[in-house]
């Protein structure tokens, strides 16, 4: 049976086996490519990419394909980005994963961003990379980009919903709940069995209107596991 009001998502979050979130502006504060196009100097046409994807307005894929385009972001650069550590994650977001994984609930990190990027978000919220889902850069063999691997459920539209359908069938879930801030967050609920909406970096006004339960702080979440 579906959620149909705000109570009856609260009771499944008490009870989820299983919670999904989205990585750039939920876990982060930050969106990660905007910040790699900062880097490299071409930050305002990346930005702007960037909204386009997350409000819905252009799939996903063509969005990804455009803004690193832009980018070519050589395998150096990428390295430079990332030993200059730019990822924050977001106020109480650690605390939460804690609480979750104290209650033996199975936590993923589903993100449109890049493996190289999330795996030390990973690290730091003591999750095992097979519970990462995100995408991959492809270089050259002299570092310089190519492309990404288009087989990769998070590279396109509707990837988060294959995610949570893959998981659901591999590990038995039963109460799945998925938490983000866009567009390809919410439209993974169904198979998702609740979604919650966060704006406590951004708030995308299109997925704030259709969210039965939406939070800014996630010390709302973590009092509502106690409760």
């Amino acid at each position: 049976m579906s959620i149909q009001n705000k109570q009856e998502l609260v009771n499944l979050w008490k009870n989820a086996d299983c919670v999904c979130f989205d990585v750039d502006s939920t876990v982060c504060i930050n969106e990660a490519i905007d910040d790699l196009a900062e880097f490299a100097g071409m930050g305002s046409e990346v930005h702007e990419l960037t909204k386009k994807a997350m409000g819905g307005n252009v799939t996903f894929k063509q969005a990804l394909a455009q803004r690193l385009n832009i980018i070519k972001p050589s395998k150096k650069l990428v390295e430079d980005f990332i030993r200059n550590d730019k990822c924050k994650l977001t106020p109480k977001l650690k605390d939460l994963v804690d609480a979750l994984l104290a209650k033996k609930v199975s936590v993923y990190l589903v993100s449109g961003g890049f493996r190289l990027f999330i795996n030390p978000i990973a690290d730091k919220l003591n999750l095992p990379k097979d519970n990462i889902f995100a995408n991959t850069l492809i270089f050259d063999q002299n570092g310089e980009y190519l492309s990404f691997d288009e087989n990769e459920y998070t590279s396109e539209s509707g990837g988060k919903a294959r995610v949570i359908d893959y998981i659901k069938k591999k590990h038995g879930y039963n109460k799945v709940v998925m938490i983000g801030d866009g567009w390809t967050d919410y439209e993974s609920c169904p198979p998702a069995d609740g979604f919650i909406g966060f704006g406590g970096n951004v708030v995308r006004e299109n997925v704030k209107s259709k969210s039965l339960w939406f939070v800014y702080d996630f010390q709302e979440l973590i009092d509502a596991l106690k409760n």
